[in-house]
């Protein structure tokens, strides 16, 4: 077995990581419930990818995300550290006292549980003790008590971690607005032993594997999170130099809130400049998602959200992510009889190799949605599924034809005529047609097809808009009601996502050399005090900034590329 470790670093990254293994938790409970939708019985993944067992003191078994998390410290809301699953003996005070001056202790108020966590606890107490009392909590009310607020990515997790999972910066009690740079993340580490306490516990996760394909990070990269994340990437550059990395920089649209002070946009500029320079120079993939407002995208025509609430944004692109994974535990090709199910089987590897190992060597993908993705009937269905891939990676120039652009696609429990699931080689059949017959399409294209759609879970968002279906099929003629819909509306809904190496990533590339050097780098350059303040001098800088040429270069027909670029 080829296992992933994933790596979830600041506080959106987490809220879409919360999201992401609530579809996994989904999966593994719908496989086993003899209620559930048929689809779901037969999804061929080896969910031992992502998750490990282990094994209680008391010999419970466990099944638990092969995870390491890091957030500010006060971030778990009602959670403990520890988890849920292991009995944690509290710390005992040492009878050993070298300080004789007063001493106060300062105890946070602990945070109550919603309404959702105290049925989710209830219901596992009951599972141990048959005879205990039933609860009184109905799904709506839970749905109707999350949608009025959601703190801590913690509020909506229906998932045990295991206790080395879920790791608090110690001494950052700051809001998120205060760590809003590289160099505030970088100087929290520089103090103490934490950096060496995040390693050890991936150390952890990783020894016990029998083969490891790679590390999954998402990483909320707009403050000083990626200075934190820059460092544990830089170890597993040294330990682990074989094994790909596959990061995603996730951004809240909240993060882009425009600040006016030239002050602060130059600290803003330097830090994007910096933070995905030293994030890419340890990757082997960076996926940048985030729209500035993902509730007027396109990618977003069939939900309403609202950008300023974490617990929307993250749910969709979370949806992206899981999509993007099965094809990584799909495992060795299924016999025959399994190919009506899945199809495609990749590697964290794979995917890096098509994507940035062909004729030019790119380190920067585009990722594309659908969700739901279209049906796959009548006349042109595949063309209408592909015109449905909406961006969710900023900065990018949209419908930019490069021929030498090459991509890997999941598609997942699309529907095919008569409303029945649409078989794995329908849609590849559908798929390689519709690209036989167009003028756009890519170099290459690696597609992968899953029979199973995906599951929404109980404490998901109620986003979707009246037209989304039960089984997220786009309805002709939906009912007239002004409410939105949630998962006691919409059990699962088809995807489609596409991540891609081509040329339209360039203004996201270009603006970040032009920081660099505007505000870092050149005479003058009124940033210049700030970086050294981070640790970084000017060689570094112009390191920096030639590599982000040469990513320029290796995108730009040779025949743009200018000497000055050199």
């Amino acid at each position: 077995m080829k296992e992933i470790v994933t790596v979830q670093v600041g506080g959106f990254a987490n809220f879409v990581g919360s999201h992401f293994w609530n579809f996994q938790d989904e999966l593994l409970g719908l496989a086993e419930d003899p209620c559930a939708d048929s689809v779901f019985k037969k999804q061929h993944l080896d969910m031992d990818v992502l998750y490990r067992t282990g094994e209680t003191q008391q010999g419970i078994l466990t099944y638990t995300p092969r995870l390491v998390s890091i957030d500010f410290q006060g971030s778990l809301g009602s959670m403990s550290s520890h988890g849920t699953l292991y009995n944690h003996e509290p710390t005992i005070p040492s009878d050993i006292t070298t300080w004789t001056a007063g001493v106060s202790t300062h105890t946070a108020e602990r945070h109550k549980k919603n309404l959702f966590l105290q049925s989710l606890y209830e219901e596992q107490d009951r599972a141990v003790d048959k005879s205990g009392p039933q609860g009184e909590y109905q799904d709506k009310d839970i749905v109707e008590s999350l949608g009025k607020g959601v703190k801590f990515w913690t509020d909506f997790s229906k998932v045990h971690y295991h206790p080395q999972s879920l790791y608090e910066l110690s001494g950052l009690w700051m809001d998120a607005r205060e760590f809003d740079n590289y160099g505030i993340g970088r100087d929290a580490l520089s103090h103490g032993l934490q950096g060496e306490e995040i390693s050890e516990r991936l150390r952890v996760f990783v020894e016990e594997c029998d083969r490891v394909q790679g590390f999954q990070f998402m990483v909320d990269d707009s403050g000083g999170f990626s200075a934190v994340a820059s460092e544990l990437l830089e170890n597993i550059a040294d330990e682990y130099s074989n094994t790909p990395v596959l990061l995603y920089a996730l951004r809240a649209p909240e993060s882009y809130v425009n600040l006016g002070k030239r002050k602060q946009t130059i600290l803003r500029s330097l830090h994007d400049a910096v933070s995905f320079s030293r994030l890419a120079s340890y990757c082997h993939l960076v996926v940048p998602v985030g729209l500035p407002s993902l509730s007027t995208s396109r990618a977003s025509s069939f939900f309403c959200i609202e950008d300023e609430r974490p617990y929307h944004c993250s749910a969709v692109y979370a949806a992206a992510l899981h999509s993007i994974s099965l094809p990584f535990r799909m495992g060795s090709l299924a016999p025959t009889a399994d190919l009506h199910y899945v199809s495609g089987a990749v590697d964290v590897g794979d995917v890096v190799r098509i994507l940035s190992g062909q004729s030019r060597r790119n380190k920067v993908a585009i990722l594309d949605m659908a969700m739901p993705a279209p049906s796959l009937t009548g006349k042109e269905s595949g063309e209408r599924l592909l015109n449905n891939l909406h961006p969710v990676t900023p900065e990018i120039t949209e419908d930019v034809e490069d021929l030498q652009a090459v991509e890997t696609m999941t598609i997942h429990g699309v529907l095919g005529p008569g409303g029945h699931p649409a078989s794995a080689s329908e849609v590849k059949d559908t798929i390689h047609a519709t690209y036989e017959h167009t003028s756009t399409r890519p170099k290459f294209c690696h597609l992968s097809v899953a029979h199973s759609p995906l599951p929404i879970p109980l404490p998901f968002p109620s986003i979707f808009k009246n037209v989304v279906g039960q089984r997220g099929e786009l309805l002709e003629n939906p009912t007239a009601s002004p409410l939105l819909k949630g998962s006691l509306e919409v059990h699962s809904v088809p995807m489609a996502v596409r991540l891609r190496s081509s040329s339209a990533i360039l203004p996201y590339l270009e603006n970040r050399l032009g920081y660099l050097r505007r505000y870092g780098v050149d005479r003058g350059a009124p940033g210049a005090e700030l970086v050294r303040s981070w640790g970084f001098g000017k060689d570094e800088l112009e390191d920096f900034g030639e590599a982000l040429s040469k990513m320029i270069n290796e995108l730009k027909p040779h025949s743009e590329v200018s000497s000055d670029s050199d």
